[in-house]
């Protein structure tokens, strides 16, 4: 049995990477023959952000009308993801990136199989390492760490590919009606926001009874 899960989320988003480890937690507790299909769809939360990113503390300024104010915003994210294994390092952060090349660059993982490991990879490249997302060489260094060819990563940031994807799946996305991320599609069940590993467990035990039902024949069209 085969569960589909479509997340949706961004790479400067950090309630994404913790409902991204929860999600795999869950994931973990499923019985045996039971397999997860993993979709990532892009979401950018800064999508007019100047190609070459901005000062962090100056753009959090900003946002949220000071920097003590942002920090305290941080330090609400790794108190909240305790026990999640995520190790924050917002003291190395210097730059808020445009992601939309980290997004491109996952479209390409996306057509080698390893769009997953691609996404953990540039999360915490982000938020536990403090690198810049936003910046080509990076993401071909992040690339080739993830088993891919640089070259080949770096021809394709280059080039401008996969932006016409990352544009059409936005559009789907809102055209769903996503207006904030994470967001998981659990085979039909929406699951919105980090929710408790719990909350992640229960809506897959409900994708999995529905797989059985089908397998059963007792599906309905329509």
């Amino acid at each position: 049995m085969t569960i589909s899960v479509a997340i949706t989320s961004d790479f400067i988003c950090p309630w994404c990477l913790i409902g991204e480890r929860r999600l795999s937690k869950a994931i973990e507790s499923l019985p045996d023959g039971t397999d997860v299909e993993l979709k990532w769809l892009p979401f950018e939360l800064n999508a007019d952000m100047r190609p070459e990113g901005m000062d962090r503390k100056t753009y959090r300024s900003l946002k949220f009308g000071s920097w003590e104010r942002s920090r305290l915003l941080d330090a609400h994210t790794v108190e909240a993801a305790k026990g999640d294994g995520v190790e924050f390092d917002y003291l190395a952060i210097e730059r808020t990136p445009n992601t939309l090349s980290a997004h491109r660059l996952m479209q390409l993982a996306q057509e080698q199989g390893s769009a997953t490991s691609m996404a953990n990879r540039i999360f915490s490249a982000y938020f536990e390492h403090g690198r810049d997302i936003g910046n080509a060489d990076v993401l071909a260094d992040i690339a080739a760490e993830n088993g891919m060819d640089r070259a080949q990563a770096a021809a394709f940031l280059a080039g401008g590919g996969g932006a016409e994807a990352v544009r059409d799946l936005e559009l789907s996305v809102q055209n769903r009606g996503v207006r904030s991320v994470p967001s998981f599609d659990i085979d039909g069940e929406i699951v919105s926001g980090a929710q408790p590993v719990e909350i992640f467990e229960a809506a897959l035990r409900r994708a999995a009874e529905r797989g059985s039902a089908c397998t059963a024949g007792a599906c309905t069209v329509g």
